[in-house]
């Protein structure tokens, strides 16, 4: 949660736009039973900016980047399919950076997924900013897909037979209430 700050007074630091980043996810349900998650991410700066290659100048409030990705998995997370889009960009060879992203094809969303991208992606191969847009689609991924796998989440266990909900995130601390209400046996006081 963040607080909202008094307004500037006379002779107070003042800030000047520099640069305008936004990073988007959209989830869907495809009518062939399959799940699709697309990462947009655009930039833009409020002066006119040339790229260092110094062949053209983006201007003012245009798009520096424009680009994007599709990942389609199915209920286990696996991917089945992965198409990118560069709509703008500030380089020529900008646009053959998204065809190493067929690598993540057969990949499992969830548990070291971005050791994995960062394995089979190499920074050389790949356009820098459709790999960062990769590291929290998996994130968004899950949210898409949790109302269908709620129930295998929240009964998953480990070989020990302890839910593996417990301590995934601060509402499934061993601590918290949600434990002590979902799985008694498993909570354990909050250390003083």
């Amino acid at each position: 949660m963040t607080t909202e700050q008094p307004a500037m007074v006379a002779g107070e630091i003042t800030r000047e736009p520099l640069h305008v980043r936004r990073i988007e996810f959209q989830g869907f349900r495809r009518s062939d039973g399959l799940f699709e998650v697309e990462g947009h991410l655009t930039d833009q700066k409020p002066q006119d900016f040339t790229p260092p290659s110094g062949v053209r100048v983006v201007t003012a409030n245009d798009f520096i980047h424009d680009i994007g990705l599709r990942v389609v998995f199915d209920l286990d997370m696996v991917v089945h399919a992965v198409s990118t889009f560069i709509r703008a960009y500030p380089y020529r060879e900008c646009p053959g950076g998204g065809e190493s992203l067929q690598a993540l094809v057969g990949l499992r969303i969830g548990a070291d997924w971005s050791g994995e991208v960062r394995k089979r992606l190499p920074s050389g191969d790949t356009c820098t900013h459709l790999r960062e847009i990769l590291m929290p689609l998996a994130t968004a991924a899950i949210q898409a897909v949790n109302p269908q796998r709620a129930h295998l989440l929240r009964d998953a266990t480990d070989a020990s037979g302890k839910p593996r909900k417990i301590d995934s995130c601060y509402a499934y601390g061993a601590s918290r209430e949600l434990v002590q209400q979902l799985w008694p046996a498993f909570h354990r006081p909050a250390k003083s």
